[in-house]
């Protein structure tokens, strides 16, 4: 599988070739190495088979195997929802510092959860805490309850449809948070006919189109922010690498915030941008 792989130009053959068997064979890495001579049964080899030719096909080895790693967390995925990305851990370790600044119970939302893998990574992290998670689209969330359950978080999490604040009811749901996270779409139309086949082919395209200018969302949101943001409440919005200097002005037109910065990940690209409110 991994010279197979290589030839083909896979990313990570080795690693993907490791996670295809561990899956089909419901053992973990390390123990492929450890049973190294135990024969692959044949009706295994045919389900293997047949995963390493969707891979060949460029379907990503995380929805072949429905799971992938995100903040040390292992997180449940499908082909209904994005596939977290390290650099959005950048996002999640910002909004842990951020809350263990303060004290009593924080109300977190999360625009955009998807497979609810930051505010799963909050909760699981921080203990006093309160999460609405919304999403537009209702196979997502049910891959975010998944998530949710296995890490036992239904009394901090909850889970709700619609389009970013939309599904929050005044009357029922904390009006307004001490923390906002978003890592919305954010695709220009552009940069999505451009995208790597297996992104474009494979991942969402709701997750991945955040229209003309792919700052679709970050309008909507700068438009509605200043109701739903405490005093000295932090919003924080994962960004594309050229969108920092035209997300900031959008809030900074808000005239509620004191301070918007642009933070840059590992690899030197703008990545997080953070507002403090006034």
């Amino acid at each position: 599988m991994t010279g197979h792989f290589t030839e083909k130009k896979i990313d990570s053959p080795r690693l993907t070739a490791e996670l295809l068997l561990s899956f089909v064979l419901g053992m973990q890495r390390i123990e492929l190495y450890m049973h190294f001579d135990k024969e692959v049964e044949k009706n295994n080899l045919e389900k293997l088979r047949a995963l390493v030719k969707r891979c060949l096909d460029h379907e990503p080895v995380q929805y072949l195997i429905g799971r992938t790693e995100f903040y040390s967390l292992s997180m449940k995925v499908s082909s209904s929802c994005l596939i977290p990305r390290p650099e959005t851990e950048l996002l999640v370790e910002r909004a842990i510092e951020f809350l263990r600044t303060r004290t009593g119970t924080q109300y977190v939302c999360d625009l955009c959860t998807g497979s609810g893998c930051i505010a799963v990574a909050i909760g699981k992290n921080y203990p006093d805490v309160k999460i609405i998670a919304t999403d537009i689209c209702d196979k997502a969330l049910s891959v975010a309850a998944e998530n949710v359950a296995k890490y036992n978080l239904a009394d901090k999490i909850e889970l709700l449809q619609g389009n970013l604040f939309e599904p929050v009811i005044n009357q029922l749901d904390v009006k307004e948070f001490d923390l906002i996270t978003c890592n919305p779409p954010y695709i220009s139309r552009s940069e999505y006919e451009n995208l790597d086949p297996k992104v474009k082919n494979h991942e969402p395209k709701l997750a991945l189109d955040g229209g003309v200018e792919g700052l679709d969302i970050y309008n909507k949101i700068a438009a509605d922010i200043g109701r739903h943001l405490k005093k000295d409440g932090l919003i924080l919005l994962e960004i594309g690498y050229l969108q920092g200097p035209q997300v900031k002005i959008l809030l900074e037109e808000t005239k509620v915030f004191a301070s918007v910065k642009i933070e840059k990940d590992l690899s030197n690209n703008d990545r997080i941008v953070s507002a403090l409110k006034i």
